[in-house]
């Protein structure tokens, strides 16, 4: 039985306000429009079925990247989202568990002679990745040597990428996966420069918030909505999170 303390502390406005992130194509973590304007994916799913399982009227709230989410939760306009954890956005947030693990690597456009992960490191090659998200940060850190411009939806990162307006392109692997027909020619890296998981996350300070958050997930893998997500968002093939 839900601890009518925790849910007002998760859902203070009496509604679960749940952000989602938008891109061009769907991703284990990214949710997409589809042709009437739906939005749909594996957050969505979680996040509705959370707000079922709490007895509570869902809001979705759409976001182009995962930095407007994250500061969206850190200033209590959006109760619940996920997002992939790292140390700067455990400042803002308080973290739950992960339903899933990414890996980060780069897309060259056609015509690209960068063959891996290392020879991304160099002077002069031109990074492109997403504002304020954990791959940013993270391919700042590992290529110290290239320069990283960030943009701020993955909309325009593959409109970029199209026109070789960069030369690797920061993003999961998973994600990749939609965008590389739309970019003929261009190939993903093998190998990663980062990993980290795609965790539930509450503003800071709200311990209910954030036990009952946690519990709605380990509930959400036991009963298998989050296989169920994943499936019915075509990631039949990736790997759930365990139970904790």
């Amino acid at each position: 039985m839900t601890n009518p303390d925790d849910l007002k502390q998760l859902a203070p406005t009496g509604k679960l306000r749940g952000g989602v992130v938008v891109s061009p194509a769907a991703s284990a973590f990214f949710a997409i429009k589809d042709g009437r304007g739906v939005v749909r994916g594996v957050t969505v799913d979680l996040l509705s079925g959370f707000a079922q399982s709490l007895k509570l009227p869902f809001v979705m709230q759409v976001f182009d990247n995962s930095g407007q989410v994250t500061d969206a939760v850190a200033a209590g306009e959006c109760d619940i989202a996920f997002m992939p954890r790292d140390p700067a956005r455990e400042a803002k947030v308080d973290f739950g568990p992960a339903y899933y693990f990414i890996s980060s690597t780069y897309l060259v456009p056609a015509g690209s002679r960068i063959q891996t992960i290392d020879e991304v490191n160099r002077p002069g090659v031109r990074i492109v990745a997403i504002s304020n998200t954990t791959t940013a940060r993270s391919a700042r850190r590992t290529a110290p040597n290239a320069s990283v411009a960030e943009v701020p939806s993955v909309d325009l990162m593959t409109e970029m990428a199209g026109k070789g307006q960069g030369d690797a392109f920061a993003l999961s692997h998973d994600s990749f996966a939609g965008l590389l027909p739309k970019l003929p020619g261009a190939r993903v890296l093998s190998g990663h420069f980062q990993q980290t998981g795609i965790s539930v996350a509450v503003p800071k300070g709200r311990v209910g918030a954030h036990r009952l958050a946690s519990s709605l997930l380990e509930d959400a893998k036991k009963s298998g909505l989050v296989r169920r997500a994943l499936d019915a968002a075509g990631f039949r093939d990736a790997e759930a999170a365990p139970p904790a």
